[in-house]
């Protein structure tokens, strides 16, 4: 099967992307599953530090490698939101396929210099390890924010000064998005705006696969001129997590003296599945 770093140069290539999304359970795994094999394309599943302290590292990578081997099927764990070199370095010896270190809060010469520091030590570990860094700020949370909270937007020429220094091999701006929805999303009345000239021009600077957090709430439209524009990789991870807590809701209130986990778990599956195929089919423009 073709690594990862494959797939993102056939998808940056054709234009479309690779959807990434963040799982907490077996429910979310099996459901992000589900769909990308229905709909045929290469997925990402991602677990953040915290995820990963709830499931455990090495237990994540040995659920995904058996999807993978099991069905021949092109998905891959992401480290997502790894902030250190010890948390790095754990989820290349678990058995990641990426990991993506944020030193996003930091001052620009630092961040590069840990970001550094995280691809040496991640290639040491496996050098097939697609590593990503991650530079301007676009908040914090997966979940539903009153305001947005104050972004840093990502300069092309400090991109490329970034990416050369650091290594990586997937850069991760700020170009509009951000982590979390807000409530008026929530209601529909709202939808996150890109800079898509910005995007291009990054994606021209570097000339590597950008991935684009937050995506949660994007309009549609600026999904498609965002890909075209160069995001290769899209996370999606609020709209997810939305999605179990009202299949959930939905169970409980359809069978409210129901004892049985995986039956109520079911209708969380399934919300779950639907908001990844039609993501999934939105990125790879099917």
């Amino acid at each position: 099967m073709r690594r990862l770093l494959d797939n993102l140069a056939e998808s940056a290539q054709k234009r479309i992307a690779i959807g990434h999304f963040n799982i907490s359970d077996l429910v979310g795994l099996n459901a992000v599953a589900a769909a990308a094999r229905r709909v045929g394309v290469p997925v990402l599943v991602g677990t953040s530090e915290g995820e990963r302290a709830f499931i455990g590292a090495r237990q994540a990578a040995a659920v995904v490698k058996s999807i993978r081997d099991e069905y021949n099927f092109p998905i891959f764990l992401n480290g997502d939101h790894t902030h250190s070199l010890a948390k790095a370095e754990e989820a290349a010896r678990a058995g990641y396929d990426m990991i993506g270190f944020d030193g996003s809060t930091l001052a620009f010469e630092e961040n590069v210099r840990q970001t550094k520091q995280a691809v040496e030590a991640i290639k040491s570990i496996n050098a097939d390890i697609v590593v990503e860094g991650e530079l301007g700020y676009i908040g914090s949370g997966s979940e539903i924010h009153d305001t947005v909270p104050e972004l840093i937007f990502t300069k092309p020429d400090e991109a490329r000064e970034f990416a050369e220094a650091a290594g990586v091999d997937v850069l991760a701006p700020a170009v509009g998005n951000m982590h979390g929805l807000l409530a008026t999303m929530v209601r529909g009345e709202a939808k996150k705006h890109l800079d898509i000239e910005r995007i291009a021009q990054i994606k021209a600077a570097t000339g590597m696969p950008l991935t684009l957090h937050g995506g949660s709430g994007t309009d549609d439209d600026d999904f498609r001129r965002a890909i075209e524009a160069g995001m290769t990789i899209v996370h999606i991870s609020t709209e997810l997590r939305l999605a179990w807590r009202r299949g959930l809701e939905a169970a409980f209130a359809a069978e409210p003296d129901n004892l049985v986990p995986y039956q109520l778990f079911r209708k969380a599956g399934e919300a779950i599945e639907e908001v990844v195929s039609k993501r999934l089919n939105l990125f790879s423009g099917v």
